[in-house]
């Protein structure tokens, strides 16, 4: 869901850096072959992405919930040269198609690509991270997040995506929805953690940043 009109979205994206040719070609292949290609950041989105990653040049990123691969070329653009990007993802049909658009990309060998629950490769990975993105199963976000607050260096940013999920935050509650629910308890969590400090932003389906204190 979106929360502001097509007409100011067209709007903000013609004032915003332009879409790298590069991930438009990524986003035009995702929506002509893989399913759900709205499950892709975009460019708008992208691009705030993009930023954040280059106003704190991270040297570990952590995206959890690789999808096509469009976010994570994003959070690239902002790394510094011996960065090194670990991306998580369960599906297995999706591997290659990453993996032949990070290697058209400039930092096709300092994206390193995990199979599997995030919960289990987590605790895995013996590196403190700069930024983390989380884009993955929403039941697990609370999960996610204590796993990675004790690897996160000071200072470093996590960013949560969806966590507006469609205006079902401010709905009444159904309690078999699972995802809203933890949704609702993580945005409360994000808030009141003294661990970090938090925003929100309205940004596609929600977007919050947290800087990890």
């Amino acid at each position: 869901m979106h929360f502001i009109s097509v007409e100011l979205e067209d709007y903000i994206e013609q004032h915003s850096e332009k879409e790298p040719a590069l991930l438009a070609a990524l986003n035009k292949e995702t929506y002509q072959k893989i399913l759900l290609p709205r499950m892709l950041s975009g460019h708008f989105q992208g691009r705030v992405l993009s930023m954040l990653a280059k106003l704190i040049r991270p040297i570990n990123i952590l995206e959890i919930g690789t999808y096509t691969g469009y976010s994570a070329l994003c959070l690239c653009e902002g790394m510094q040269e011996n960065g090194v990007l670990h991306t998580i993802d369960i599906k297995e049909e999706l591997i290659d198609f990453q993996r032949k658009h990070f290697d058209k990309s400039p930092w096709g060998k300092q994206i390193v690509q995990h199979l599997g629950e995030a919960t289990d490769i987590i605790p895995t990975l013996d590196v403190k991270f700069d930024l983390v993105f989380i884009d993955a199963d929403k039941e697990n976000y609370i999960n996610y997040f204590e796993l990675i607050v004790p690897k996160m260096n000071k200072g470093g940013l996590i960013l949560s995506d969806n966590v507006l999920w469609s205006g079902k935050v401010l709905e009444p509650l159904n309690p078999k929805d699972i995802s809203t629910k933890i949704l609702l308890e993580y945005n409360i969590l994000l808030k009141n953690d003294p661990r970090v400090e938090t925003v929100l932003l309205p940004i596609r389906d929600g977007l919050t940043v947290s800087r990890v204190l």
